[in-house]
């Protein structure tokens, strides 16, 4: 999570107001956790007769007071269940089990959390289990035996009613979050400087087994910046100096890890390549023009988003606390609806998931609290917000965002 940079100008002040691809085997174990909660509405044979990639009618929906079959499930059920990808769409399902969550079920699946713990504590157990987060991030600290690690991760999502996102920043060189369990990885940069992709992809593999092993179904890398300048973000962790180096190297690396089974998130869009402060202490500025922009900073994920191979295209993009006057004067790139609805859906088409970084970064925090960051966020077009840490700070942010929509924000 991330996004390093520096300050000057002045965003707007504070406004009153203001998921793609898992791994089959992931995604479909975590559809079928889904379904024995929510899908309620669903009779045995309509599951068994399956219609391909036709909505439900509404008729079918009752409202939740139990489970659609009954346990235990025959041989032929539990097959059915399997293969209900077959049977839907992955947005249809989703549509589904979001038309059977409570309010506080649906606002709590929009943010990823931190915890200050080292191990499964009840004040991460309030944020799994009452206050429904959609995700957790995990850091060294948290994580410094593969059995222990293993066992935390286990306990999140046994008390988890939706299945988690698990996430951790492992991307080699100076961002290595699993030190204390495998050994270092190489640096992005090295591995641009081997002039090899398959090194990439062979580490994309590995990664992704090791991940997995953990119970760790997201990755949020590769970093897809471009290396501009020698500044506090981009020591180490590029895939060289060009777009095309990006694009191939950490698209190799993608592509490896999403069809092992991991989520990618690429970042920090929209581009620190160029920023020399780090935004955990300030708010970059990158001043450069429009058509620079586009032809190098946001070229990767334009290539990526439109690539013809679907591995190509990320799970999750992570945008980032930059000003790029250029574009946006106001906004920084992740509360900018510039950057986060006109660009990157509409312009590029991305349907992914798209989470911020941080929001108490101080590229944000100098500005906004962090529950008027989650409304600006949620309003630009991010769909998932990484930053409380506790359960009071997920609170406030729940109520935050509670408030917008009662006050029409």
């Amino acid at each position: 999570m991330d996004t390093q940079m520096h300050s000057t100008p002045s965003p707007v002040p504070p406004l009153h107001s203001r998921s793609r691809r898992m791994g089959t085997a992931v995604l479909v174990t975590a559809l079928l956790l889904i379904i024995f909660m929510l899908l309620d509405g669903l009779t045995e044979q309509r599951l068994l007769a399956g219609t391909t990639g036709v909505p439900l009618p509404t008729s079918t929906i009752r409202s939740p007071l139990g489970p659609f079959v009954q346990l235990p499930l025959n041989g032929i059920q539990v097959d059915a269940l399997h293969h209900l990808v077959t049977h839907m769409k992955y947005k249809q399902l989703a549509s589904l089990y979001v038309s059977h969550m409570t309010l506080d079920e649906e606002l709590g699946q929009l943010i990823m959390v931190e915890y200050a713990d080292t191990y499964y504590s009840p004040d991460l157990d309030t944020m799994i289990n009452q206050l429904h987060a959609g995700g957790v991030i995990m850091y060294e600290f948290q994580m410094m035996t593969f059995d222990q690690t293993k066992h935390d991760i286990a306990l999140m999502q046994q008390h988890a009613k939706i299945p988690l996102l698990i996430s951790t920043d492992e991307e080699g060189g100076e961002i290595h979050r699993l030190l204390n369990i495998y050994p270092p990885r190489p640096s992005a940069i090295s591995v641009y400087e081997t002039g090899d992709p398959n090194v990439a992809a062979q580490q994309g593999h590995k990664v992704a087994h090791d991940l997995l092993a953990l119970g760790i179904n997201e990755n949020l890398a590769p970093d897809v910046d471009v290396e501009l300048i020698s500044g506090p973000d981009q020591a180490l962790r590029t895939f060289g100096y060009t777009p095309n180096s990006v694009i191939t190297f950490a698209g190799a690396y993608m592509r490896a890890m999403q069809a092992d089974g991991v989520v990618a998130c690429i970042k920090h869009y929209p581009g620190l390549g160029d920023a020399s402060i780090d935004a955990h202490f300030g708010l970059p500025v990158v001043d450069r023009t429009r058509d620079q922009l586009y032809a190098v900073e946001l070229a990767p994920y334009k290539a990526l988003i439109q690539s013809a191979n679907s591995l190509d295209h990320p799970g999750m993009i992570m945008s980032t606390d930059v000003l790029m006057p250029a574009i946006d004067p106001k906004m920084p790139g992740e509360l900018s609806h510039i950057f986060m609805t006109d660009i990157l859906r509409k312009q590029f088409g991305y349907d992914g998931v798209v989470m911020t970084d941080a929001l108490y970064m101080k590229g944000i925090s100098q500005y906004w609290s962090m529950p008027e960051a989650a409304v600006l966020a949620l309003n630009a077009g991010d769909d998932m917000l990484l930053g409380p840490t506790g359960a009071d700070q997920m609170t406030d942010m729940l109520n935050g965002i509670k408030a917008a929509l009662q006050n029409g924000t």
